[in-house]
């Protein structure tokens, strides 16, 4: 299972979209609570809080008293809804600076029978009930953004992935030579096969340089009509002593079927490493070791696949750590048989 999940994180279109996930599932409390949150204002009074109620309600009593204007008392208190006869209960409760007497008449005015005509109170005399409006960045701003934001994102992953499909297929297609490094001399296919055997159904060529602290080459495995088998690849295993640029010390190579159960893995180790039992002993447990020598070879088998994987050309490193113990350059040609 773990080598399944480990297989699938490799394909970039996998991890593109798990990473889209991930952030928007991160992005959006912080869009929405931090960076656009969404502000109210003029909302109605039915929506604000008990103790705004009261001192809206307060603020009806204090303009009927300046005004006598009965219609325009009920219509203020009728636009706190059901919480109205609540609010001026707590009031009579707790008149504060309010007479009582102005209290009972103002209760008198709104629970009078009859048609009441909305009155639009003065600016400064009477507040005004006004419907909720969001402010300047509201939901559906933030929603539209999300979806520039989403199919950017998704548009990148498109275009990473048809490159690294393009990369993969020109890596796919063995022409005469291969450059194995700059200025180096170049490299020629391995002219397979032996009498009696099928030709490669695919050769693929991984490079790596000292300082490529990323190395991770991968190929698509396809059929000659175009059908997806599988893929294969090598990468950094394991390092030796500190700083950068790291001194690897031992490759993975994998190859894994799509008619498998388990992804099969074989470490390529410097001699070094091969050598000394507590590194040897460490990286067993990644897959079976074998040691890296110039024209070298070993062979990877799943249920429909063949992989044989040879050191085309290597160099190690040379400084304070031991002789032989981490590459300077490595150049792997990987070449794939359909099983019969």
């Amino acid at each position: 299972m773990m080598n399944q999940i480990r297989e699938y994180l490799k394909r970039p279109l996998i991890v593109g979209i798990l990473g889209l996930v991930v952030g928007l599932i991160i992005g959006l409390p912080l869009l929405g609570w931090l960076v656009w949150p969404v502000q109210w204002y003029n909302a109605s009074p039915v929506n604000l809080h008990q103790g705004y109620q009261d001192i809206w309600l307060q603020m009806a009593i204090v303009s009927y008293e300046k005004t006598g204007d009965a219609p325009t008392a009920k219509v203020e208190y009728e636009s706190l809804g059901d919480a109205a006869p609540d609010v001026l209960a707590r009031i009579k409760a707790n008149p504060g600076g309010l007479d009582p007497n102005l209290i009972n008449q103002f209760q008198s005015a709104v629970s009078a029978t009859g048609p009441v005509v909305p009155v639009t109170a003065a600016p400064g005399v009477t507040p005004t009930a006004t419907a909720a409006k969001p402010g300047r960045f509201n939901a559906t701003t933030l929603l539209i953004g999300l979806c520039v934001v989403m199919a950017v994102a998704v548009i990148a992953i498109v275009i990473y992935f048809v490159l690294q499909n393009r990369r993969r297929m020109g890596a796919g297609e063995p022409g005469p030579l291969a450059t194995s490094a700059e200025g180096e001399a170049p490299t020629e296919w391995t002219n397979y096969p032996p009498a009696g055997e099928q030709a490669p159904m695919a050769q693929f060529m991984a490079s790596y340089k000292a300082g490529d602290d990323l190395f991770d080459d991968s190929f698509s495995i396809d059929s000659p009509s175009g059908e997806f088998l599988g893929e294969c690849g090598v990468g950094i295993s394991e390092t030796i002593g500190v700083g950068v640029p790291k001194k690897v010390t031992a490759f993975e190579v994998w190859l894994f079927d799509k008619n498998d159960i388990q992804t099969v893995t074989k470490v390529l180790m410097s001699a070094h490493a091969y050598n000394d039992p507590a590194i040897r002993q460490k990286l067993e447990a990644k897959g079976e070791p074998f040691q890296a020598n110039s024209g070298g070879q070993t062979v990877l088998e799943t249920a429909t696949l063949r992989l044989v994987a040879r050191v085309v050309d290597m160099a190690y490193g040379q400084g304070a750590l031991p002789e032989s113990s981490y590459f300077d350059s490595l150049v792997l040609e990987l070449a794939i048989w359909q099983k019969q």
